[in-house]
């Protein structure tokens, strides 16, 4: 939410005049950072328990990844109305109301009953958690201009990577010892203590992203807001850029869903890792993730200081991390022996899920700002196909070929991510969409 779209906040909500990255803000981005950290050790329970859910209710590989696909049922859609939403309605309330909701979702599971009720409160959640990556980096860039945009951005996206490094051995613990149930009670505890916080320090931006140049709180140009105007979602949406990104996107996605829902067996039963030592395998794809998100922010912001066109300093550096991540996992039948394998399934997924916070930057840069939600929300909901179908095609892959469908599915995900690289290479270019779009 920004100042062009929304009324004037009380000044417990502004930020400083003339410090649109002060303290306040950075406060604010650091809350939004533990916010997506939440949200993905919510994601992470059932694939940390697989073995221990498919046991208890006795579910094939097939049934287990259409429990976890029951998770984007409704997930696409809750971005898409969310995100139209968070252009008229302040973030602050959304995020809330989505934490809340969160800690809501997992009682019915975490209390008993079998695999409908497991359906159910997933469907729940993935409903209440479908905005929360779109929202909360809208309401995070909406402190910062553009050229100061790539660190704050790939922080909420690191949030993700946090979340299951921090509770992947934490939830690990707690699923042994006490068993997978408890683990919801444990994230649905979490999710609510951050909405107390969030409702006390919690505030929306108010810095111009239409026209950094412009004071803040100024009203927009005439000639803005009929650009604003011409700038339809139809048009934004059509764009080569935001197709491009899209793309790019959605094969970073098919690596997290993995990642999230299948990787801990795939450590576990396709390469042998005892549960243990799968626990703690399963935070080195995440570590390298975030090495990978701040290295790729630091050098697009350096690159945009220095007038490099988004089309390289974004497209170009974030399809370059794709490239790589798909070559580590079509490599895989061609190396030997568990720890070269596990060393290119780091590589591969890690890099994988890298492209988040150049798609969102870009976007961002693409759309102005009365549409931003909405371009955002849109996007969210396209790439999160990737975790309604992922899921479903590894368990009817690991069931139909037993453990060499886990190999099958990292080169299923290494000829999408080339896919996705090659649309960062050649669509992504907003300095040409931008005037057509308001033209």
């Amino acid at each position: 939410m920004t100042a062009a779209d929304t009324p004037a906040r009380p000044s417990n909500e502004a930020p400083p005049a003339g410090r649109p990255s002060g303290a306040r803000a950075w406060t604010v981005t650091v809350l939004l950072v533990v916010f997506m950290m939440v949200n993905f050790a919510d994601k992470s329970v059932l694939g940390l328990a697989a073995d221990e859910i498919r046991a208890d209710m006795g579910l094939s590989a097939t049934d287990f990844g259409l429990a976890n696909s029951a998770f984007f049922l409704l997930f696409s859609v809750a971005a898409v109305v969310v995100g139209l939403l968070a252009d008229r309605v302040r973030p602050k309330w959304l995020l809330l109301g989505m934490a809340a909701l969160w800690s809501v979702a997992q009682v019915p599971a975490a209390v008993g009953g079998g695999l409908t009720v497991l359906i159910g409160s997933r469907v729940l959640l993935g409903a209440a958690e479908g905005p929360a990556f779109p929202v909360a980096q809208k309401a995070t860039l909406a402190w910062f201009p553009n050229h100061r945009r790539n660190l704050p951005g790939a922080l909420i996206t690191l949030g993700v990577t946090l979340g299951v490094i921090t509770a992947a051995p934490g939830l690990t613990w707690v699923i042994h010892g006490h068993g997978w149930r408890a683990a919801l009670w444990v994230v649905a505890a979490i999710g609510a203590v951050w909405a107390a916080v969030w409702a006390v320090l919690g505030a929306d931006g108010e810095h111009r992203t239409d026209d950094d140049a412009a004071p803040a709180g100024a009203a927009p140009s005439h000639a803005a807001s009929a650009a604003a105007d011409r700038a339809t979602y139809r048009r934004i949406l059509g764009t080569r850029t935001w197709i491009g990104t899209t793309v790019a996107y959605f094969t970073t996605y098919w690596c997290v869903a993995l990642s999230l829902v299948w990787l801990p067996s795939y450590l576990r039963n396709g390469l042998g890792h005892s549960s243990e030592a799968a626990g703690r395998l399963i935070v080195v794809p995440w570590l390298l993730g975030a090495v990978a998100l701040l290295g790729q922010a630091w050098l697009t912001g350096r690159l945009m200081r220095r007038g490099v066109p988004s089309r390289k300093a974004r497209g170009w550096v974030g399809g370059s991390l794709l490239l790589v991540a798909a070559a580590a996992c079509l490599a895989l039948p061609l190396v030997d022996g568990t720890p070269a394998k596990t060393v290119l399934v780091a590589v591969g997924f890690g890099l994988g899920g890298s492209f988040a916070t150049v798609a969102v930057t870009t976007v961002a840069e693409l759309a102005p700002a009365v549409r931003r939600g909405g371009a955002l929300g849109w996007m969210n909901a396209a790439v999160t196909t990737a975790g309604l179908i992922a899921p479903a095609v590894v368990g009817r892959l690991v069931d139909s070929q037993g453990t060499a469908g886990y190999q099958s599915a990292a080169l299923l995900s290494g000829v999408l991510l080339t896919v996705g690289a090659l649309c960062a290479f050649t669509l992504i270019d907003p300095a040409r969409d931008i005037p057509r779009l308001h033209a």
